[in-house]
């Protein structure tokens, strides 16, 4: 059955501390890699926590791409969520380690919206 949209949870692992503590660095690599992966950008929203670690969201016409990290646990978890075809979630990901220097990372993928009907007529 066809989904309406693909939801990517990634986590990485072992990353190099320093590419997770400011939102300036985060968001440029984040940005980066939704571009390397056919998105367009819409907007992106980016906030530091104090002491440390970085959330923010990049809206795309595809639908969105989220980071949070935690530098004190060489951590990052990012969600991709796109109801386009054409937005390459492996490039994302592949570009994404390597930013991040990460030597690990978990992958998981949910197919959204499985199996609805289109209302013809709706308010």
């Amino acid at each position: 059955m066809r989904a309406l949209s693909q939801h990517t949870l990634l986590e990485f692992h072992e990353c190099d501390p320093a590419r997770l503590k400011h939102s300036r660095e985060v968001k440029k690599l984040l940005c980066d890699a939704v571009l390397r992966g056919g998105g367009t950008i819409v907007e992106a929203v980016f906030h530091d926590f104090n002491p440390h670690g970085v959330s923010g969201v990049v809206i795309i016409t595809e639908s969105h791409v989220t980071i949070h990290t935690w530098p004190e646990y060489r951590y990052a978890a990012v969600d991709i969520f796109s109801c386009s075809e054409k937005l390459d979630h492996a490039a994302i990901r592949e570009q994404l380690k390597r930013a991040l220097a990460s030597r690990r990372v978990r992958v998981k993928t949910l197919r959204r919206g499985v199996g609805l009907k289109r209302v013809r007529q709706y308010s």
